[in-house]
């Protein structure tokens, strides 16, 4: 049945209306019950919702469009349950389902085995990272986070790295391209220590502060096997009252102990860091001997693994800037930081640093 099926409306009382799309109703039910394949279902479906000759579209030119104001409400209930009873029929006919000989075409074979998914696992540096940082966690502190991408002030000049000062050539930065105009403690660069976020957790909220900070940090340094442009550490800092160089010793033992057994023993050497002071290098006790003396402690029954100190109070000042509770005469504090990549090696027997970022699943997959 063509289009010119659909004759316009005379009249639009309720009676007229219904009489009306009954009529259409009874034609789009006889033939539905026709339809006989996917080519006569397609028809269908393009005889009645055609968007350019469907009657459906023709019922909307013709008579919604024509009917008077008053009329239009009634008209338009109709033309929906209609279009709704149309759809449904060819909803019905789509849903017939395909032949016996299409099903078996697309019939998978169950007897075959299933591809097998690779058991993903944590990077060992990731796996590491954990560890250290749970051990804090155990101790009371929480874990901070910060930006890559530092400026100069957070990265060194509140850290008591002043302009020129020598330390900051033994950092080897990678600085943002085109900075030049901008002041000094403003331009960009990639953060060469985790220690900046210390800075911005002061100035975000007063003591007392107990936080260990994991992160990425980049630097400048030519790739061998111990020595990485990229790399990670975790550093921790304490601020409080009467915070002492032997909470600093107590903490950094008991955290030695947890990572690498109860029989390791830690010795604290003097050393420079501009943000501390004193500062210290830690040493444990070779875990490979028991300290007896081997290739991997280069004989000597020990091995260097962290920095340490006492936060100096120049760093206290700048952080007084925005808190003044950080008030050196107040309070006192400590900070230590060590990396990753050097734990992590230690624990797995890894000799190549390298090995950690080339992605090869050889080496990833021992540590699943």
């Amino acid at each position: 049945m063509t289009n010119e099926a659909i004759p316009n409306l005379t009249a639009f009382d309720e009676a007229a209306l219904d009489k009306a799309f009954a009529a259409l109703e009874a034609q789009a039910r006889e033939a539905a019950r026709a339809l006989d394949g996917e080519a006569a279902v397609e028809a269908f479906r393009l005889e009645w919702l055609g968007r350019k000759q469907g009657r459906l579209n023709e019922v909307s030119g013709r008579w919604l469009k024509a009917a008077p104001p008053e009329a239009k409400k009634a008209l338009g209930v109709r033309f929906n349950a209609l279009k709704a009873v149309v759809e449904g029929l060819l909803d019905a006919a789509l849903g017939a389902g395909p032949s016996e000989a299409a099903l078996k075409a697309e019939a998978i074979d169950i007897t075959l085995p299933g591809t097998r998914r690779l058991i993903g696992a944590e990077h060992p540096i990731t796996r590491t990272m954990i560890e250290i940082v749970n051990v804090f966690a155990a101790l009371g502190y929480s874990v901070g986070v910060g930006p890559e991408v530092e400026t100069d002030y957070y990265n060194f000049e509140c850290m008591n790295f002043p302009p020129g000062h020598p330390a900051r050539d033994t950092q080897d930065t990678l600085v943002v391209a085109g900075q030049e105009r901008r002041p000094l403690r403003d331009r960009l660069l990639l953060r060469t220590h985790t220690s900046p976020v210390q800075m911005r957790t002061m100035e975000q909220q007063p003591p007392p502060v107990r936080i260990v900070i994991p992160g990425k940090v980049h630097r400048n340094d030519a790739a061998d096997a111990t020595h990485s442009p990229i790399f990670h550490q975790v550093e921790g800092l304490c601020v409080d009252t009467n915070i002492t160089f032997s909470d600093l010793k107590g903490t950094l033992d008991h955290a030695m102990k947890a990572l690498f057994g109860s029989t390791v023993k830690t010795r604290f050497f003097p050393s420079f860091f501009p943000f501390t002071e004193p500062s210290a290098d830690v040493q444990i006790s070779c875990i490979f001997c028991g300290g007896k003396g081997c290739r991997k402690c280069k004989q000597s029954g020990w091995i260097e693994l962290l920095g340490c100190g006492m936060v100096d109070p120049a760093v206290f000042a700048f952080a007084a800037e925005k808190q003044p509770a950080y008030d050196a005469k107040q309070i006192s504090g400590f900070a230590f930081g060590m990396g990753v990549e050097r734990i992590a090696m230690m624990k797995y027997g890894i000799s190549e640093i390298g090995q950690f970022f080339a992605g090869d699943m050889r080496f990833l997959s021992q540590f699943v």
